[in-house]
């Protein structure tokens, strides 16, 4: 049996745990016309959430068209478009010559260039933008989207990186493009919390009022251990509870570390995984955190990482002020403290629950201990 635990991509529904109350959210909203801002901290799901989504979308319809863009690496409007143009032309619909003269006739703003796929050989497309036309050449593509006689499904990942442009507009003008387009449903998903909230909250920006918003939370602890369990033993391997529950409270519950340490403990290949194996893959995430976190470690002031490796010692730390953690842990005044904290906090390395103040990379964390 292939491992069932996917870190990457989406397996299908049988590989996807629970979150039904989201995805039925999710899909009467789009569904109803009402855009969707979907903001909750990395390696929740988010990105699983949406390809699940856009499966349940296009199995209930053939003529939905479902679109998944990662804006995390754009650095302007020019490269928004340009990802834009290659997620979506030639995939509205099957390639074909009829297709091919229809994009260049539609495209006036700049010039479609046509090539085939080195890996597998099938046609793409892509659009030759220039920078002095990217807004021309956004408002061409939703334009597209809207004649095409599809509903149409486009989700924006990283959404609060637009924020990071140099143009100015770029907010604007997919507001109004949005607003206009009654078959071209968004989806637009952030993980830095505090730039989404006033995005989508603040009576100043285009988008107040604009949409829906939806957040994310761990998955219920028992939900998620039937999951596991169940296939495990369509593996042929048994998942006690306490060694999920110890996988669970080390995670903090985010998705991406569970499924990582599921996927590892599946591949040990045993009959029954006791908590010798869950040390073991312990070690080798330790291992493989030497190639990363000795040089980032080099990088941060000495107050910085002398406050994460009190808190990785604890796990999590309630009380950061009070002088018994401060004086188990040898740190200095509490105005260093503070201060490293809200630089910490700000650069997204450590993060605060209803419990206490946690480093958000769990492996960094387990690293940091040794």
């Amino acid at each position: 049996m292939a491992n069932p635990f996917y870190t990457l991509g989406y397996g299908g529904p049988e590989y996807f745990c629970d979150r039904e109350k989201e995805s039925k959210q999710l899909i009467e909203a789009l569904t109803n016309g009402r855009n969707v801002a979907l903001i909750s901290p990395r390696r929740l799901g988010k990105t699983g959430l949406i390809q699940h989504v856009f499966q349940k979308l296009q199995a209930e319809d053939s003529n939905r068209r479902c679109f998944y863009l990662d804006i995390f690496s754009t650095q302007s409007q020019t490269d928004l478009v340009r990802l834009m143009a290659g997620s979506i032309l030639g995939k509205l619909d099957t390639f074909s010559e009829k297709i091919m003269t229809s994009i260049s006739s539609f495209f006036k703003s700049c010039r479609p260039v046509f090539s085939f796929d080195p890996l597998n050989g099938s046609p793409t497309v892509s659009l030759d933008v220039q920078p002095s036309n990217s807004e021309h050449t956004f408002r061409e593509i939703i334009e597209y989207l809207k004649v095409s006689g599809h509903e149409c499904y486009v989700a924006i990942d990283e959404f609060q990186q637009i924020l990071e442009y140099p143009e100015q507009g770029t907010e604007a003008l997919l507001r109004s493009m949005a607003q206009f387009s009654p078959n071209v449903h968004f989806i637009y998903s952030g993980s830095k919390q505090h730039l989404m909230a006033d995005i989508f909250s603040s009576p100043k920006r285009p988008f107040y009022q604009s949409t829906a918003r939806m957040g994310l939370s761990p998955l219920a602890r028992n939900v998620y251990y039937e999951f596991a369990s169940r296939l495990m033993k369509e593996g042929g391997r048994i998942l006690p509870k306490e060694v999920f529950d110890q996988t669970y409270d080390f995670a903090h519950g985010f998705t991406y570390y569970i499924q990582d340490i599921l996927n590892r403990l599946f591949s040990i290949n045993v009959e029954e995984i006791s908590q010798s194996h869950l040390h073991q893959v312990f070690a080798e995430i330790r291992e493989e955190g030497d190639v990363v976190y000795k040089d980032y470690c080099d990088l941060l002031a000495k107050g910085q990482l002398r406050l994460l490796k009190a808190i990785a010692a604890d796990d999590i730390c309630r009380k950061p002020y009070e002088n018994e953690f401060m004086k188990r842990h040898r740190l200095s005044a509490v105005s260093s403290v503070k201060q490293a904290i809200t630089t910490l906090v700000s650069n997204g390395v450590i993060a605060k629950s209803d419990d206490g103040y946690f480093i958000y990379d769990r492996y960094f964390s387990l690293w940091l201990k040794k």
